[in-house]
């Protein structure tokens, strides 16, 4: 799934993005920590994987899945 970072907290490395649709998701730190992004900023498009409504893993669209 595809989105775009609405928001990034460097300092707990969680945030938020728009799904395509408008909706907006939190993402946890686990879910950073699971990739290999340092940062995030704002407006960047972004891969998701999303298990049971969470987000479990986001990384840049550039970046393969795992």
């Amino acid at each position: 799934m595809q989105a775009t970072v609405r928001t990034y907290d460097p300092a707990t490395r969680s945030g938020t993005v728009f799904l395509d649709d408008g909706t907006v998701l939190d993402f946890p730190t686990r879910a950073f920590d699971a990739g290999p992004l340092l940062l995030l900023r704002s407006g960047q498009r972004v891969n998701l994987a999303v298990a049971d409504g969470e987000v479990t893993f986001i990384t840049l669209s550039t970046f393969p899945m795992p």
